[in-house]
């Protein structure tokens, strides 16, 4: 049986700064678990079922410091979702990888609030073998609840870091690619030369590029709108990022 301070404990990591003080975060599903297991990252605890623990007790071996049965009204206690599906885990939040920026795409997220959007970037450049993603600081946690389980696992194949997009930016050779979505005077991304490496800037959902990154922009790319009135004003940024992606590895 889970004590009160485990429950509050595991509770808490659905605020962002409990899991940044403690440096964790977490997994629910067991399609999700069953990535996290296959994967690389280091696995703090994991609360299951019986039926769970049933099917996978062979599966987890040595992977999890520690492996907790739980009862499904525990589950639902520390649970994030509105159905509990079986198994919960923490998970200890990797160091970043430093960036090669040389013959190879990088997304670079500007101000991306929607957790389900920013789960469904990182989905989408895993896709199109998009190994990093690069997030400005202001951009949405990637160990949100909502944004993980957008990921439909595609968070452990992904290296992603948040930077001062800025300076970062400005640390590149000024004839270094840096692409950037716009909805207006950019080139038409159906029609200019693409390159296979370079950083591809997708910015905020309501409010596009911000000010400080739009100069430093050398390819702004427009996604031509074919609409018979012209009448929609722009794409979800995850739909965008599908369909720049999409465009690159066609002609890359």
């Amino acid at each position: 049986m889970l004590s009160k301070a485990e429950i509050k404990r595991v509770s808490s990591y659905k605020e962002a700064k409990y899991r940044n003080q403690d440096m964790v975060f977490v997994v629910e599903g067991v399609k999700m678990v069953d990535e996290l297991i296959a994967s690389g990252f280091e696995i703090e605890r994991i609360f299951g079922t019986r039926k769970w623990m049933d099917d996978n007790t062979q599966k987890v071996g040595s992977r999890a410091d520690e492996v907790i049965e739980v009862g499904e009204d525990e589950l639902k206690k520390i649970s994030s979702l509105i159905t509990p599906n079986q198994v919960l885990a923490i998970v200890k939040a990797p160091t970043p990888k430093d960036i090669d920026f040389k013959d190879r795409l990088v997304i670079a997220l500007d101000q991306i609030n929607d957790p389900g959007n920013l789960g469904t970037i990182i989905r989408i450049a895993d896709w199109f073998g998009v190994e990093d993603i690069i997030c400005s600081e202001s951009t949405v946690d990637q160990y949100n609840p909502k944004a993980i389980q957008s990921t439909m696992g595609s968070l452990f194949r992904v290296n992603i870091s948040y930077v001062n997009l800025e300076a970062t930016l400005k640390t590149l050779s000024k004839t270094y690619p840096i692409y950037g979505t716009v909805v207006k005077n950019g080139e038409d991304i159906y029609q200019t030369q693409l390159k296979t490496q370079g950083i591809i800037i997708i910015g905020s959902e309501s409010h596009g590029i911000s000010k400080e990154i739009l100069p430093l922009i050398n390819h702004p790319l427009t996604i031509p709108n074919f609409s018979i009135n012209q009448s929609a004003e722009s794409l979800n940024a995850s739909i965008a990022t599908g369909i720049v992606l999409s465009e690159f590895r066609r002609r890359g």
